[in-house]
């Protein structure tokens, strides 16, 4: 295959798997650990409302979702690219360090959750995915 679009393909491929591993682990964790009676985890001006609610047992299934989402992106990513498999890694766990950043900007979660999720959610995780893939 082309490696233009062998490298384009991962990109994609490490989007969409890291999106379904991120939404479905969030969705998960709305499973195991129930929100605050009355909130529509779907509706964003319910979060922004119930927020005050959260205790810490409610933050783990998002930090999974964006930890594990990333590294499964990555993972991915690193293993389809032609060449350039860290960089193609980093690309996803920048993608998703946006989408984090914009979740920040946007929503009144706790300066605590922010400064791990930012710290060790996307980076360290797309490193690891890159790690894991052993694309040598």
């Amino acid at each position: 295959m082309n490696p233009i679009l062998k490298n384009i393909l991962a990109i994609i491929a490490g989007i969409v798997a890291g999106s379904i591993v991120n939404i479905g682990l969030i969705m998960l964790g709305h499973t195991l650990v129930p929100p605050p009676e009355g909130m529509d985890p779907m509706d964003m001006e319910s979060l922004k409302t119930f927020m005050p609610m959260f205790e810490i047992k409610h933050f783990v299934g998002p930090f999974l979702g964006h930890a594990l989402g990333t590294l499964a992106g990555s993972f991915i990513a690193a293993k389809i690219a032609a060449n350039h498999q860290m960089k193609f890694a980093l690309a996803i766990g920048v993608w998703f360090l946006y989408g984090g950043v914009t979740m920040v900007m946007d929503f009144p979660s706790p300066m605590w959750f922010n400064a791990l999720d930012l710290t060790l959610a996307y980076l360290p995780m797309a490193l690891l995915g890159w790690k894991l893939a052993d694309n040598k």
